[in-house]
């Protein structure tokens, strides 16, 4: 099995379930709180644990009780502590989530330590990227930070997979450093120019970011499932049919589970078939890692 690094978020979800996400100025009286770990890094790294991965998370938390917790689940979940690290005098990520009833959500995040990662903390893990056969990034975590990991990684022959959420520009050195880059239709309408409404929209806008750089595209359509290109072409992946309670994480979760199967070996298509399982069982529960399923429960 191949070595998975993830460098990214950690965050402190708070979540509150309710009939509708409310418009600019409105109250709406919600339902069942939850207080859960989130962070897309967390989140990716966690699912690569539990799916059976072989993973080192570096982040960054604040010293407070947040972190402490944050890192204390960590270490359960089988992640190495030392590359848990503590900002001090600066307080945790936290996202504020609004999940409505159809399971869609609204987050909002304070970043905290996360913005405190710095390029020093990567080239302090150099060996541990050198060592590894995939990196995965998110955008989390300061921009200079995710493109210096990507800079160290392709100079000793490690792949790169880009999560690029939440949504935001890249500079061409960062795109074409990437073995892959895995948008949802918002992020790749972004950072191609082409609106997509259908999967032949997807697919343009796949080919599109691979003429300026990229080696190979899946655009996860939610329900619609994923889009895979490749040099070979394209490949639409059907998502697994449940009934959805919550879609938090559930990017997260593809990504992670993408990369566990890639490391054992799947091509990308197979990976994505993968990774559509694991996302699948996510969304019927509530939460972020909370969602995250084992190995197991995909009958494997």
């Amino acid at each position: 099995m191949s070595k998975i690094i993830v460098i990214g978020s950690s965050n402190t979800d708070l979540a509150i379930k309710t009939i509708r996400i409310p418009e600019p100025g409105e109250t709406v009286m919600g339902g069942t709180f939850m207080m859960t770990a989130g962070g897309k890094g967390a989140n990716q790294a966690v699912a690569v644990a539990r799916l059976g991965g072989d993973v080192a998370f570096v982040t960054k938390v604040g010293d407070d009780m947040f972190g402490d917790e944050s890192r204390a689940r960590y270490v359960k979940e089988g992640l190495p502590e030392k590359f848990l690290l503590v900002e001090k005098g600066t307080p945790s990520g936290v996202a504020l989530i609004t999940v409505d009833a159809r399971g869609e959500n609204c987050i909002v995040v304070a970043p905290g330590a996360n913005n405190a990662l710095t390029c020093a903390d990567v080239d302090a893990v150099r060996d541990e990227i050198a060592a590894a056969d995939y990196l995965l990034l998110q955008l989390e975590i300061p921009m200079e930070v995710v493109e210096h990991a990507a800079e160290v990684a392709v100079a000793n022959g490690t792949k790169v997979i880009l999560n690029p959420a939440p949504a935001a520009e890249l500079s061409k050195t960062l795109i074409e450093s990437l073995y892959l880059i895995t948008p949802n239709r918002t992020e790749c309408q972004l950072l191609s120019g082409v609106a997509i409404a259908n999967e032949a929209d997807a697919g343009a806008a796949a080919g599109k970011l691979m003429e300026m750089g990229v080696k190979n595209v899946i655009v996860t359509l939610g329900s619609k499932g994923s889009l895979v290109r490749t040099a070979e072409g394209c490949t639409v992946v059907e998502a697994c049919r449940v009934e959805s309670v919550d879609t938090t994480a559930a990017g997260d979760v593809f990504n992670g589970a993408l990369c566990v199967a890639l490391s054992e070996g799947k091509d990308l298509v197979e990976a994505a078939r993968f990774a559509s399982r694991a996302s699948a069982i996510s969304v019927t529960r509530m939460g972020a890692q909370s969602s995250v399923p084992y190995r197991a429960e995909l009958g494997e």
